[in-house]
């Protein structure tokens, strides 16, 4: 694996440089916002992962992902941030990070984190549940809505719903291939990102909120909230 890690904190970078290598994994850290995301940009399909301070010098690390979600919505993003406050965590994921970790983090646990993102990343590559997919064939399709899993393209009355972050295709999928189910935010944290939260469900609603604006570019609303429950995805009501 490929890391970048975009960190302005030299001593937190040395620390993970040597779990990095125990991994295997070939990683290069900038210390700047301005210099990370030009390292990415110089080759955007180099890095298999991003892991991005949410303060940085030059740019901060919600400019730098905001920029980066312009270039690529397919390469993952953990934020790293000392804030423990809902409302930056929940920022940084509309800005397109794919989870964050909060400061002080033990290393064993970012590890643990880009393993997970890094699995689902892969996963989606290919079609789930051992399925295989042609790119014409439609793994979910109802009246108004269809779904690819190898092509990773989701329509809405044929219209593409575009710029699907890889968390928002697998989240969209695990509700479209049974539609109507409700899903608990419990049962689509474990589902969609591999691992517990611990309880963290903010983590849903933030994807949840930026998949709908999406949707809704192209067409009527299709993932519905069942109050004090979670979600599920309907499409009879579509017109």
């Amino acid at each position: 694996m490929n890391v970048l890690m975009i960190e302005d904190n030299e001593s937190v970078s040395e620390m993970m440089q040597m779990f990095f290598l125990n991994e295997g994994w070939e990683a290069t850290f900038k210390y700047d916002g301005k210099e990370g995301l030009d390292a990415f940009l110089e080759n955007p399909e180099k890095w298999d992962m991003i892991t991005l301070d949410l303060n940085l010098p030059t740019m901060d690390g919600m400019a730098v992902c905001r920029e980066v979600r312009k270039v690529s919505n397919t390469v993952p993003i953990i934020m790293l941030t000392a804030r423990d406050s809902e409302s930056d965590q929940v920022i940084g994921l509309e800005m397109g990070a794919d989870d964050y970790v909060t400061k002080p983090f033990s290393p064993l646990t970012l590890i643990a984190r880009i393993k997970a993102l890094h699995r689902r990343s892969e996963i989606g590559e290919h079609a789930p549940d051992g399925t295989t997919s042609s790119d014409d064939k439609f793994d979910v399709e109802t009246d108004h809505f269809k779904m690819n899993t190898k092509t990773r393209e989701a329509y809405l009355d044929n219209k593409l719903i575009d710029g699907l972050t890889p968390k928002e295709f697998d989240l969209l999928y695990t509700l479209a291939k049974k539609p109507r189910q409700v899903f608990s935010r419990e049962q689509l944290l474990e589902m969609v990102w591999d691992y517990q939260y611990f309880g963290d469900e903010r983590t849903v609603d933030a994807h949840i909120k930026k998949l709908r604006q999406k949707i809704e570019k192209v067409g009527p609303q299709v993932i519905q909230t069942v109050w004090g429950v979670g979600y599920k995805f309907d499409d009879s009501g579509v017109a």
